[in-house]
């Protein structure tokens, strides 16, 4: 079951709900009982990683495999 992340604007307090898809968008109760909540959007990160400046398979700089001296 998917997990969502709330913030009340009474209190400030931010929690977690796990609850169906189908429910995501209905209201939620902070944990000291407040009704002024609202739903956060989560950034998810989906494999690999990023790296600025990665050198590209194959050698040296630019173009693919003949660019980076692997082709005969």
């Amino acid at each position: 079951m998917p997990r969502y992340e709330y913030r009340c604007r009474t209190c400030g307090d931010t929690f977690e709900l796990s609850r169906p898809m189908a429910e995501s968008s209905a209201p939620a109760s902070c944990p000291a009982g407040h009704d002024d909540t609202v739903k956060l959007l989560s950034a998810v990160a989906v494999g690999g990683s990023a790296s600025a400046g990665a050198a590209p398979a194959g050698g040296g700089g630019g173009g693919g495999c003949c660019g980076g001296g692997c082709c005969g």
